[in-house]
């Protein structure tokens, strides 16, 4: 007799749906309309999730299931939206994702599309990508849309001197960053996605349909001619990944990385620069570094030794739990609603000392969260702003980093990555436990 373990329902995910990353992803090319099939649902909560993280105006289009819809099939619904879209928004690309709903019934999306005759004479690209809610999280959406962008567009040809990017779901702050580095060691780059401008742009005057800003349209068809992709992301698999993609289909090198968040794994970052440019690290970020380890010193007494529940997207934690040990905080549980199966492994891998006191669990929900963690005794929690519940009831305070973040102002412009973003995640740790011990002192010391 095979005995199994209770069926449990999932409590609070820690995680969002897969077809918000493909949106998301979506938003970074240059011209292209996010195009949900699917119910009107579910673009109203993708919508209401990203402007109240990115707190930017954010447009969906949607097929619009109904009930016949559900039950007769989508073709007519997707093919009068397409042609809605081409007309009122004029896009460079529409980029398809489907929801749970075409998923379940077996709709042949690609069919549908391969027979689909646009009415308008204005040119634009399809690109479809299968991403039911019920199959992987947000991230999960996010780089099978990224996938889906390299395999339907990118084109072969002679092999060039610009290097490929695939940063993975971090901040509009970060891609800014990551092309100022790249700009500084005089790397020819493309970033795919880029949305740095698209969600955190400049207060305008009239509202743009289509935001300026993203990766164009060409620079994906040209990320065949590159001569490497750089992949961040210590949980990335080794196939099916867009730079495998290009390696398998055009030769294109492949370099994997993992974030670049706190000194060492910045260092080793730099260091793939410093060998594709020829040229050292430039002196403003050797300074940066500098100022970095300088604050590591100075801050040590605050932070060594306090517990920390880390959790989120898997390659930021991973990234996290990096700069937590190596600055003396003990990452007592990493945790991700991610399921790769290769979370684990990457935790321990970056966790140096820290690896034997850490609890690391992936498919994780906020209520088995606090049931692992009320045993753990942390000091503060480190995340998005989901796990503000579970920080009240420990009592401890919450570091927002990542996505989403509801309850605070400036989510998009967290910088995470390379020696600048660590030393703000250094002074936000600090200074959130330099208050801690503050507020709670009977005596309420104004020197620290």
């Amino acid at each position: 007799m095979v005995v199994r373990e209770p069926f449990v329902a999932t409590r609070n995910a820690c995680k969002l749906c897969a077809p918000l990353g493909a949106c998301l992803a979506l938003r970074g090319v240059a011209g292209a309309v996010p195009f949900l099939h699917g119910s009107q649902g579910c673009a109203t909560y993708i919508r209401r999730y990203l402007i109240s993280h990115f707190r930017e105006p954010v447009d969906i289009a949607v097929s619009g299931f109904s009930e016949a819809t559900t039950v007769f099939g989508g073709c007519d619904n997707l093919r009068n939206g397409l042609n809605n879209v081409a007309r009122q928004y004029r896009p460079e690309l529409i980029g398809i994702a489907t929801t749970c709903l075409p998923e379940t019934i077996g709709e042949d999306v690609g069919f549908l599309l391969h027979e689909f005759h646009p009415e308008g004479s204005a040119p634009f690209r399809l690109v479809h990508v299968s991403t039911p809610s019920y199959r992987g999280t947000h991230v999960d959406g996010f780089h099978a849309t990224v996938l889906a962008l390299a395999d339907q567009l990118d084109e072969g040809g002679p092999a060039g001197v610009g290097i490929n990017v695939f940063p993975g779901m971090v901040s509009p702050a970060d891609l800014r960053y990551l092309k100022e580095v790249f700009a500084d060691f005089e790397l020819e780059t493309t970033l795919l996605p880029d949305y740095s401008d698209t969600l955190d742009g400049p207060q305008l005057d009239e509202y743009q349909d289509t935001p300026a800003g993203g990766t164009p349209v060409e620079s994906v068809r040209a990320m065949g001619r590159a001569r490497m992709s750089l992949e961040l992301g210590r949980t990335l698999a080794e196939t099916g990944t867009p730079a495998s993609s290009l390696e398998n289909r055009f030769g294109v090198a492949r370099r994997k990385l993992g974030w670049p968040v706190g000194v060492l794994e910045s260092d080793r970052f730099f260091a793939v620069l410093s060998e594709l440019s020829g040229r050292p690290t430039p002196a403003k970020h050797a300074q940066e570094r500098g100022r970095l380890v300088d604050s590591y010193v100075d801050g040590h007494k605050y932070v060594f030794g306090r517990r920390a529940v880390v959790y989120g997207e898997e390659d930021l934690v991973v990234g996290l739990t990096s700069f937590l040990a190596e600055i003396g905080v003990q990452p007592v549980l990493c945790a991700s609603g991610g399921e790769s199966g290769r979370f684990v492994e990457a935790v321990k891998a970056v966790a140096g000392d820290a690896a034997e006191g850490v609890v690391v669990k992936e498919g994780m929900d906020f209520t088995t969260m606090g049931e692992v963690a009320r045993g753990l005794a942390p000091d503060f929690l480190i995340g998005s702003s989901k796990g503000y519940s579970l920080a009240r009831e420990l009592d401890v305070p919450l570091i927002r980093v990542g996505f989403p973040i509801h309850d605070r102002i400036g989510g998009q412009r967290i910088l995470h990555l390379g020696y600048r973003g660590a030393q703000q995640l250094f002074d936000a740790v600090t200074n959130t436990l330099m208050a801690r011990a503050q507020d709670s002192s009977p005596v309420g010391y104004s020197y620290l």
